[in-house]
């Protein structure tokens, strides 16, 4: 790579990258306002209140098609809203009254999974939907009393802890029910498996 094609990737990120941040797509509908993605009253009321006005560009393309099941890689630079873009659609995705887990969200740190929580709990505000941060340095204990008391709607852990529990079979048995489709967001994952230096497979 030449000095100026790695001065444009530092600049406008990973090879095929639009300078906003969204790598070209195949994906034809763009939808620029959240109005019309035919979100529910209550998310949108906590998209708003979070203090969103517009969708950024990697929302206007990767929102739909995750919210109508398709399978997405979306890659794009920090702070173009990608973690507010796979919340959103896991929230209009939830089924409230379904009291079991329905979505898990890996994250290579506990201080992005609990941002993560953070932006997901905000976000769904207005729902009354659940959000579990399941990480390390955490007291085992509490986690799976917390895990047999109640299964939250979403979880969003490191790749040990969420291992950890699969293996003890608590996040297995009480948070993921195998009868339906479960959800999973991986934001950064190719640094969570560096970083960790293991390899999880996880049989869901």
């Amino acid at each position: 790579m030449s000095a100026s094609q790695e001065s444009r990737s530092r600049d406008n990120g990973p090879d095929g990258m639009d300078p906003d941040g969204v790598i070209e797509s195949n994906w034809n509908e763009i939808v620029d306002s959240f109005d019309d993605m035919n979100l529910s009253e209550s998310l949108l009321r906590g998209i708003y209140a979070y203090g969103f006005e517009k969708p950024s560009a990697i929302q206007q393309r990767a929102i739909l098609p995750c919210i109508k099941g398709y399978d997405v890689i979306a890659q794009a630079q920090s702070g173009t809203g990608k973690t507010a873009t796979f919340a959103i659609s896991i929230l209009q995705q939830v089924e409230l009254d379904l009291k079991a887990t329905q979505a898990l969200v890996l994250a290579p740190t506990r201080e992005l999974a609990q941002q993560i929580q953070k932006v997901v709990m905000a976000l769904g505000d207005y729902m009354g939907a659940s959000c579990h941060a399941c990480i390390g340095g955490t007291n085992v204990r509490a986690e799976v009393q917390k895990l047999q008391m109640e299964a939250p709607h979403i979880i969003v852990g490191t790749p040990g802890r969420v291992f950890d529990m699969l293996n003890r079979r608590y996040l297995c048995e009480y948070a993921l029910p195998f009868s339906k489709p479960v959800l999973l967001r991986f934001p950064h994952f190719n640094i969570s498996l560096e970083r960790n230096r293991h390899n999880y497979r996880f049989h869901l």
